[in-house]
C-alpha cells in the first residue's frame, strides 16, 4: 500500500484549482452579458445561421459576438475538468511546477475568452481568431499532463 505525504505547498495547487473554478463563474457571465445585448433568450445556446442571417446589421453582430463568447465558455467547459484533474493529481509530487502551469493555463484561457469575441471588435477577420492569442493554454495543458504521467511513475517506482 502507498502512503500520500501531502507537501506544505499543495496549498498553492489548492489555490489555483479553485481559481479556475471562478473562471468558469466569470465565463458565465460574460456569456450572459452578450446574451443579453443580443436577445437571445434562454433555453437557446446558440444563435442560429437563420437568426443572424435574417437579423437587422447591427443585432448580426450582437448576435456574432454571443456565439463567439458561448463557444470560448463551452471550449473551457470542454477542457476544464481534465485540467482541474490534472492540477490536483500532479500537485501531490510537483506543488509549484503545477502551480505555474495552472496559473498559464488560467491566464491563457483568460486571453482565449476574450481574443475570441474583441478581434472582431477590433476590425480583424471573421471567426473568432483573436482566441488564438490565448493559445498558450496548450502549453499549461500538455504541461499538466507531463506532470500527472512523471507523478504516476514516481508513485509506481516509489
Amino acid at each position: 500500500m502507498a502512503t500520500i505525504e501531502v507537501p506544505r505547498e499543495y496549498g498553492y495547487v489548492v489555490l489555483t484549482a479553485i481559481s479556475t473554478v471562478f473562471l468558469g463563474v466569470w465565463h458565465g457571465l460574460r456569456v450572459g452579458t452578450y446574451r443579453k445585448a443580443a436577445s437571445i433568450p434562454y433555453p437557446y445556446e446558440y444563435a442560429s445561421y437563420e437568426q443572424v442571417s435574417t437579423a437587422p446589421p447591427a443585432k448580426q453582430h450582437a448576435m456574432y459576438l454571443f456565439n463567439c463568447a458561448q463557444r470560448a465558455h463551452q471550449n473551457y467547459n470542454e477542457n476544464h475538468p481534465s485540467a482541474l484533474a490534472m492540477i490536483l493529481i500532479a500537485g501531490i509530487r510537483y506543488p509549484l511546477s503545477t502551480t505555474a502551469l495552472g496559473v498559464i493555463w488560467a491566464v491563457n484561457r483568460t486571453i482565449y475568452a476574450v481574443g475570441y469575441t474583441n478581434a472582431e471588435e477590433q476590425g480583424a477577420r471573421k471567426g473568432g481568431k483573436g482566441r488564438y492569442r490565448g493559445v498558450g493554454w496548450y502549453v499549461g495543458h500538455i504541461g499538466l499532463a507531463g506532470l500527472c504521467i512523471k507523478t504516476g511513475i514516481d508513485m509506481v517506482l516509489s
